[in-house]
């Protein structure tokens, strides 16, 4: 079926919504943030010989942190296609006129939920991660005395530009989380606090934001009360703590709280984590829009020195595709054309797992996204650093 591809005006936006509500689900009626033109956000849409719209894509034109360096991302969303068209191939024309787009844009890699992995997988993303959460019983939660030197007290909406800078202060430390600036992150809000948030308690030490926990109370007061932590950040191990006791102060009227947590984090040498009742996790996937960028763009281990070639395949992205000779070094990385034939060749799906540390070279060749005459334990190269994280959906 001949389609034809371009962005959205603002006067096909509820068009757009009502195509995903068809396939997600939501309410007849667009919230006002679904009809909004956001800057740097580019909506594609595929429209048929008769100019239906039969499919959309958005490109949310987020930032990732990697190694403290901020690196320009290409994160999907709102993929939706006509239930008389899946499976001709609408979404495969979107996803890679979005690849083309995001690369003269300049960005360097995209991450995205699936609903359904494989037409993701055949279009170069693979899973490298998941966004998880943890419940825990609220009366196994420690109490903590109060910490002198520190403040804790509920917080005000316009305060939240302050708990945006410390996450900032415990993102950048880490790989793939979001810078949560730019886009839509920097729009006047519709309502002084988010969606699904009804309050907020902060730690300071003088006048630095040290700690913040951001919730929804939800509803009742009996044993399927639960309380739902959005937030729950902290740069110390004392507002961690201060923290913790808060939470713990709600084991009267909810009876379990749902926190998200980063591996390692300072809450998790804090909370009863063997106690937990029960956890979720969603898949996230992952892939390089330009791997030139996205080896250049982002902080690499100072302490690491060593080069790989390899071939890597990408029917996609051809720009990507050919051998290649990964060099780091001082904190930094090239990815240069390779001068002679490698003896490891590398599917981008599994350059993306790499990339996120999610495995390495070994394991990656028992799942054929790797091989070659050479050991593959030398794209390890490409993994060192932490596990990439998420702590947004999108």
């Amino acid at each position: 079926m001949p389609l034809t591809l371009r962005e959205l005006t603002a006067d096909e936006l509820p068009a757009s919504w009502a195509l995903g509500r068809m396939a997600f689900g939501g309410p007849a009626e667009a919230p006002a943030r679904a009809l909004r033109v956001v800057p740097g956000m580019t909506r594609l849409g595929a429209f048929d010989e008769r100019g239906t719209l039969v499919g959309k894509v958005v490109d949310v034109a987020h930032e990732q942190w990697w190694g403290g360096r901020r690196v320009v991302a290409a994160d999907v969303s709102g993929v939706a296609v006509r239930p008389e068209t899946r499976g001709g191939g609408v979404a495969r024309q979107l996803l890679t006129e979005l690849l083309v787009r995001a690369r003269e844009r300049g960005a360097a890699v995209s991450a995205l939920y699936p609903t359904v992995s494989a037409v993701y997988r055949s279009l170069g993303w693979e899973v490298a991660g998941s966004l998880g959460a943890t419940e825990l019983d609220t009366a196994a939660l420690p109490r903590t005395r109060a910490v002198d030197g520190l403040t804790v007290r509920p917080g005000e909406p316009d305060e939240l530009p302050l708990v945006t800078e410390l996450y900032e202060r415990v993102a950048r430390q880490r790989q793939g989380l979001l810078t949560r600036r730019g886009g839509h992150f920097d729009e006047a809000p519709d309502t002084p606090l988010p969606e699904g948030v009804d309050a907020l308690s902060l730690v300071f030490d003088g006048d630095l934001l040290v700690g913040a926990l951001v919730f929804g109370r939800g509803t009742g007061y009996g044993v399927e009360s639960k309380l739902d932590v959005h937030h729950l950040l902290a740069t110390t191990p004392d507002a961690a703590r201060a923290l913790v006791g808060v939470l713990a102060g709600w084991t009267t009227v909810t009876r379990a709280v749902r926190v998200p947590l980063l591996a390692g984090d300072v809450f998790s040498t804090v909370l009863p984590l063997e106690r937990a009742s029960a956890g979720s996790a969603t898949a996230w996937m992952h892939r390089p829009v330009d791997v030139v960028r996205a080896v250049a763009d982002r902080g690499w281990p100072a302490h690491v020195t060593g080069r790989v070639s390899f071939r890597l395949r990408d029917d996609v992205a051809p720009w990507n595709a050919g051998d290649w000779e990964l060099e780091v070094a001082d904190g930094a990385a090239t990815l240069r054309r390779a001068a002679t034939e490698p003896d490891l060749w590398l599917d981008v799906r599994g350059f993306a797992v790499l990339y996120c540390a999610a495995t390495g070279g070994r394991a990656l060749g028992q799942t054929g996204l790797a091989g070659g005459s050479g050991d593959p334990a030398a794209l390890d190269l490409l993994a060192c650093g932490p596990r990439a994280e998420l702590l947004d959906y999108f």
